[in-house]
């Protein structure tokens, strides 16, 4: 099991709107996630920066973002780029973090 952190840019004024999309995740999605080994995913936004923090668990060596070539990745990527900033492949500008403490 590896734990994993990054951090993505909401766009102002569309806090509502991403979570309404995330509530409604496509089963495919999610589905290529688990089985991809992601577990115990979670998306926090700090309301001040805009500033949407992630941590995931991933069983074996790949996280959500090594699945990017992946056609549904890639539909999601395309759903969410209005409302995120995004690189030109309209993936999310993301930034990992590194662990610096852990506590079970």
């Amino acid at each position: 099991m590896k734990r994993e952190a990054f951090k993505m840019f909401l766009k102002p004024g569309f806090e509502k709107e991403y979570e309404k999309r995330h509530a409604a995740i496509w089963p495919e999605l999610k589905k290529m996630l688990s089985d991809g080994g992601v577990y115990d995913y979670s998306i926090y936004w700090d309301k001040d920066t805009n500033i949407l923090f992630a941590c995931q668990k991933t069983k074996g060596e790949k996280s959500s973002q090594d699945m990017g070539t992946n056609p549904i990745v890639q539909k999601w990527w395309n759903y969410m780029a209005d409302i995120m900033e995004v690189n030109p492949d309209n993936s999310p500008v993301t930034i990992p973090l590194p662990e610096v403490f852990h506590m079970d």
